[in-house]
């Protein structure tokens, strides 16, 4: 499915989960379904309600075109880092052409990231059932497991693990790198699937390939480092355009802070 021209202006905004108005959680709920089955009320609220932080995107009337929901949580064991993790996670097709989830995402990590400190690594598991996402990583991050040759650095790859039976307990199969949810949700047909000509591509072939049942909803679990240095070209051009938002203070319980925005 080719996408349609994207909206004129895409803009991105970060806030506390709980500052979300019933109108926006019910657009997220709307977006989502519109482009995934198996999605219910309830795994909606229960994914939701396990994230901290969402990223809303809109167009210039207003209307949301995207959405991601985070969880940041600070380790002392399996690893000592600060763990970003993505949830529920949709781009609408006319949306695809704007990188407004990109600059907004970035803002947002270094708006919590800032907030979290900088005393120890901050990593981002990340859960991809479609390819589109998968090719996310390539375009902003050098290093990420799991990749095609080169293979990511073996302390990063080594963490992977760990990190994802922390995060998603038995439904992570350290086999295969595959997160498999008992009710898992498939993206619809007019999303799923790999056109041929995309497998072309070494990183999507190789997704194919780690993943191969994806259109079953089968997660495979990615790791990257969130710093500076792991950014690709693409992705540093982006950061040096970015006025980061307001970062959370540390120490502060998730209901007394304020809600940052970043705009893109």
């Amino acid at each position: 499915m080719a996408p349609a021209t994207p909206p004129t202006s895409v803009h991105g905004r970060l806030l506390a989960r709980e500052r979300l108005s019933a109108a926006e959680r019910d657009a997220m709920r709307a977006l989502l379904v519109r482009h995934f089955s198996g999605v219910t009320p309830a795994q909606f609220a229960a994914d939701l309600a396990q994230k901290q932080w969402v990223i809303l995107l809109e167009d210039a009337a207003g209307t949301l075109v995207g959405f991601t929901s985070l969880r940041l949580e600070t380790l002392e064991a399996p690893v000592r880092c600060h763990l970003l993790s993505s949830g529920d996670t949709i781009i609408d097709p006319r949306a695809w052409g704007s990188t407004a989830l990109m600059r907004a995402w970035l803002a947002a990590v270094l708006a919590l990231r800032e907030g979290a400190g900088r005393d120890r690594p901050c990593y981002w598991l990340l859960l991809v059932s479609g390819f589109r996402t998968y090719r996310f990583l390539p375009l902003f991050w050098r290093d990420f497991h799991p990749r095609p040759a080169p293979a990511a650095p073996a302390e990063l790859a080594t963490r992977l693990a760990p990190l994802a039976h922390h995060r998603y307990g038995e439904a992570f199969d350290p086999a295969s790198g595959i997160v498999r949810f008992p009710r898992p949700q498939r993206l619809r047909p007019h999303l799923a699937g790999i056109p041929a000509e995309r497998l072309a591509d070494a990183h999507i072939a190789f997704f194919a390939a780690r993943n191969p049942g994806h259109a079953a909803g089968d997660e495979l679990a990615c790791l990257t480092e969130l710093d500076e240095a792991n950014l690709t070209r693409a992705g540093r051009r982006i950061l040096r355009a970015l006025s980061p938002p307001e970062a959370p203070r540390p120490g502060l319980g998730l209901g007394a802070q304020r809600r940052p925005e970043a705009s893109a």
